[in-house]
């Protein structure tokens, strides 16, 4: 079976924003052009038009056509017609909002309005020095968002950072504090207390309140973060997202329905965070969101598959997790992450050898399957575009995985039958046994003379 069989990206790109697609395309390609996966490049090149003619991207949309059609095949004239109409759009829509885009690039002018507290849409609206009105603020989010849909996400992002802060009360910060251009982004922790209760919710960018409109430019901010690949910054935006999710269901303005389909949503789109920000706490926090009980129903009610990459996370994480537990609980943490997976694969219809192998080896006991298992995960790990990037470490901690029930249930093991197993000779599994007996907290010894 070839690993088309197990490949998730028909299965993810419902659940993700269009231009969150081009890069696993990109990695499919990369996949047919190594030989390790059967696709047809032209049918990625044609899928990745058709992803492009929605959007405003028209160079590259041109581009892709010409691969598709051959390099010397004509520009079709609707493509040219559309993008004179998308830069006369553009055009447009910064004359529409120039006043207030020239009041953000102005830092000092900027800052003194911050200070004053008068970095609003309320008092810039009424002084008319600044020409700024409500609309003029609604032209700019406007023109972020085809910023984005042009492709320029690092403009995109920059002013829906921008456009959050004029509705945001953060608190004053301490004198002392180092200035920053990341203005709502990872740095909002240096404040006075004392100003606490005249705030916005700091997981939330310091928003006082939310509205279903404000959500979308929420979900904009965390695709802008994606795509430029600031995982620190799109971790913080993950969280807001989710906040305001439920901020907006507690206010009956979103039904259970909504906010399912918004919570599967964020499910997939945070994939790229925590798998891009796995050294530092990023699969952590992915088990607990993904075992949190209204983001476990949506896993088990609408995207069974997301299932492979929580148990992959389990495992990966296991480990650091027993680490960092305190003495004399260390196992405690580890055994119930486990335990949890194994509820959550017990109420999902969905299988792949990932989920199959800690089946086998949780659920049946079945060492010698789980070892079939594991040889297959190595190819699923290596074609999947979140997962590629860890194979080698799965592969290893699924090793330990495998030793650590194997010694639980033996009181007995036989180093030549388990370097078998693991693909070592004798010497090579006693030394590695070895470190594995000091790390995973065994009861155990090595007698070399039996």
């Amino acid at each position: 079976m070839g690993v088309e069989e197990w490949d998730l990206t028909s299965k993810v790109s419902p659940y993700l924003d269009r231009h969150m697609m081009f890069p696993l395309l990109e990695y499919l390609d990369s996949l047919i052009t190594s030989g390790s996966i059967s696709y047809s490049t032209k049918d990625i090149a044609s899928a990745r038009l058709s992803l492009l003619r929605p959007t405003h991207m028209v160079d590259y949309a041109m581009d892709i056509y010409k691969s598709v059609h051959g390099e010397a095949s004509e520009i079709p004239a609707e493509m040219e017609e559309q993008k004179k109409q998308v830069y006369s759009h553009l055009e447009e829509l910064r004359l529409g909002c120039s006043a207030l885009d020239d009041l953000c690039k102005n830092e000092e002018e900027r800052a003194k309005l911050v200070a004053g507290g008068q970095w609003t849409v309320e008092a810039l609206s009424v002084n008319p020095a600044y020409k700024i009105t409500p609309q003029v603020v609604d032209t700019y989010c406007k023109l972020a968002k085809y910023n984005f849909d042009c492709g320029d996400y690092q403009s995109a992002r920059d002013m829906l950072e921008n456009y959050i802060s004029l509705y945001a009360k953060p608190p004053a910060p301490e004198a002392n504090a180092d200035d920053d251009d990341d203005i709502l982004g990872e740095n909002t922790k240096t404040t006075k207390s004392s100003d606490s209760g005249n705030t916005g919710n700091s997981s939330i960018y310091y928003l006082k309140s939310v509205t279903p409109e404000m959500l979308e430019v929420l979900w904009g901010k965390l695709a802008c973060e994606i795509l430029v690949e600031k995982w620190g910054a799109a971790s913080v935006a993950v969280e807001a997202v989710k906040t305001a999710i439920e901020t907006l269901v507690s206010s009956k303005q979103m039904t259970p329905l909504k906010a399912l389909q918004q919570r599967t949503w964020l499910l997939h789109w945070s994939l790229f965070v925590f798998w891009n920000d796995s050294a530092k706490g990023g699969l952590e926090n992915m088990v607990d969101l993904y075992l949190s009980e209204k983001y476990r129903q949506a896993v088990t009610t609408n995207t069974p598959h997301l299932l492979r990459y929580l148990t992959a996370a389990v495992l990966l994480c296991k480990r650091r997790v027993t680490k960092r537990a305190a003495s004399g609980s260390n196992n405690s943490e580890a055994r119930r992450l486990m335990k949890n997976l194994i509820n959550v694969m017990s109420d999902c219809e969905y299988s792949d050898p990932i989920v199959e192998f800690v089946n086998c080896l949780c659920v049946k006991f079945d060492f010698e399957s789980a070892q079939k298992k594991l040889a297959e995960c190595e190819s699923v790990l290596s074609a999947d575009f979140f997962l590629c990037k860890q194979t080698a470490l799965f592969m290893e901690e699924a090793r330990v995985f495998v030793f650590e029930n194997y010694c639980r249930i033996h009181n007995k093991i036989d180093l030549s039958a388990l370097g078998e197993k693991l693909a070592m000779n004798q010497d090579q599994a006693e030394r590695w046994i070895v470190d594995l007996i000091r790390n995973a907290n065994l009861d155990a010894k090595i007698d070399s003379e039996e």
